[in-house]
């Protein structure tokens, strides 16, 4: 929805009323619901009950929800401790994808010793519906005009051969910026076809999960040099520290479960 003659998308989807219905939150909970649609398809075919994952998403998109909010929070406190009131107020953007990962995980292991279903298989499937919703949830940051990299001039941006609307959107303050959320969704798509396509390698199970993990956090580290509001912890970029942690971690995890044993089974076998 355009705002007039101007040169950029409104943050609101549609009023209702005195309600408001962001971009923010359609964009996120579209990303969601297809992510759900691809791990039902394939926990059908691999003989897992068509409601489990349904099950799963109640639980974990809130909680995962809470704890992006909340990273982004503990982050970010000098700000939030003057202004306690905009804590909660998730309507203009500021979710941590890593937060949420922490609590989205945290749901999953709990869920699958309470459902006695294998945690490794549930998110080998899930592993590509997670990052689809990644890939669709930057479009959130995009009509939000944020998570955005530095500036850049108009010809650098019709150089990469973009479509006006996206160039228009990065124009903020007659200022043009790099449009780091679609580097980031172009990355993620590109891992989503990745992961489908070695499902069929048939894998050993959990590291379907594991190459999602160091695909994301490869692309996040070098993304996240681009940007202008980077969560820091001193002189360091959080997201650029966490994506070298989970690339080592997701290579040990791979190794020691191979040495040990842990990872006989494979992707494919009931």
């Amino acid at each position: 929805m355009l705002l007039g003659n101007a040169p950029y998308f409104d943050r609101v989807f549609i009023q209702l009323g005195p309600f408001p219905i962001y971009w923010y939150g359609v964009i996120i909970g579209s990303g969601v619901l297809l992510g759900l649609w691809l791990a039902i398809r394939e926990a059908e075919r691999r003989g897992l009950p068509k409601d489990l994952f349904i099950d799963v998403v109640l639980l974990a998109v809130p909680i995962a929800i809470i704890c992006a909010r909340t990273y982004y929070v503990i982050f970010e406190w000098n700000y939030y401790s003057e202004n306690p009131s905009q804590i909660f107020n998730i309507r203009q953007g500021g979710l941590a994808i890593h937060g949420g990962l922490i609590g989205a995980i945290i749901t999953a292991i709990v869920f699958a010793k309470v459902r006695r279903v294998s945690f490794w298989k549930l998110v080998d499937i899930a592993a590509p519906s997670i990052l689809l919703g990644q890939a669709i949830g930057r479009w959130g940051n995009f009509m939000n005009q944020e998570a955005h990299g530095g500036p850049v001039t108009h010809e650098f941006l019709e150089g990469l051969h973009l479509p006006s609307f996206i160039i228009n959107q990065m124009n903020i303050n007659g200022t043009y910026y790099h449009p780091t959320f679609l580097y980031e969704s172009l990355w993620s798509i590109t891992g989503v076809i990745i992961l489908l396509l070695l499902r069929k390698v048939n894998l050993r199970r959990g590291e379907l999960f594991f190459t999602y993990l160091i695909w994301y956090s490869i692309g996040r580290f070098f993304i996240e040099g681009l940007r202008t509001d980077s969560l820091m912890l001193g002189p360091l970029r959080v997201a650029q520290v966490i994506s070298i942690v989970i690339i080592v971690v997701s290579i040990i995890f791979i190794a020691v479960r191979r040495k040990m044993g842990y990872a006989d089974k494979r992707y494919l076998e009931a």
